[in-house]
């Protein structure tokens, strides 16, 4: 939808949880409506290397969110002090068994909460305990490098912080952690280059505007339209109901503009 007048300008349906294969059909849908400085926005559901590097072959202007947009955005930091504690989702963690058949809250240490000593051998553990590293480095399939340091067995057995380190407290292996080594930023990536552009004061400022764009569309079709759930099987049938609720909701949008075609 365009964000002047939040008509829609491209519908489709697809049969999948994924919605990265639709951004370049959906915006090719656009052609007849874009001009040259049309600047596309989507969410990190449409995220993917291939499809930011086709953006930047095909010359599109785009700013499509990653999955870490928003860790990067320091306005973000304190998002959760606006939960309503009656939330489903306020302060939800994941629970495990323990050994007296309860349940219990499981919020397990992270890589960040060690210290990796400068030595590059050793890191020290939330209970302050050693961890050793070989030295070696290893390589992951997509080139991420990375250490492994390990816990002496018999420090872990007695910690009393096992339990917030280890993911079974019946394991009787130490604690392992990785740490990864810091990818180098390559300026001409297309994918650093739209992370460059949408964590930019001008680019926050653009994408911004998405969310008060699209939501709007979809409020209007599943609650005033009251299009909750679809009623009929199959991807033509679908589609039809779809693109039939689409048209009802430009069509009124053009009736209380004043358009007159």
């Amino acid at each position: 939808m365009d964000s002047a007048n939040q008509i829609i300008v491209a519908a489709d349906v697809i049969g999948s949880g994924s919605e990265q294969s639709m951004l370049l059909p959906m915006i090719a849908q656009t052609d007849a409506c874009r001009v040259p400085h049309t600047l596309i926005t989507a969410d990190a559901g449409y995220h993917s290397d291939a499809n930011v590097a086709q953006l930047l072959e095909c010359s599109i202007p785009a700013l499509i969110a990653d999955n870490q947009m928003r860790q990067r955005d320091e306005r973000f930091e304190d998002q959760g002090k606006h939960k309503a504690t009656d939330d489903v989702l306020y302060d939800k963690q994941p629970t495990v068994q323990g050994n007296n058949g309860h349940t219990r809250p499981v919020k397990l240490f992270r890589p960040e909460d060690f210290r990796f000593n400068d030595d590059n051998t050793t890191c020290i553990c939330p209970a302050g305990q050693t961890l050793h590293s070989p030295g070696s480095v290893y390589t992951t399939r997509i080139g991420l490098r990375y250490q492994v340091f390990t816990a002496k067995a018999s420090d872990c057995q007695r910690c009393k912080l096992r339990g917030q380190c280890l993911k079974s407290e019946r394991s009787e292996r130490g604690k392992q952690v990785s740490r990864f080594e810091p990818r180098a930023k390559n300026p001409h990536n297309p994918s650093e280059r739209m992370r460059s552009a949408i964590d930019s004061v001008k680019g926050r400022q653009l994408y911004s505007q998405r969310i008060g764009t699209v939501e709007p569309v979809f409020g209007n079709i599943r609650h005033n339209k009251r299009l909750t759930r679809l009623n009929f099987r199959g991807r033509e049938k679908v589609n039809a109901q779809w693109h039939l609720y689409c048209m009802v909701h430009n069509i009124e949008k053009l009736a209380h503009s004043g358009w007159r075609g």
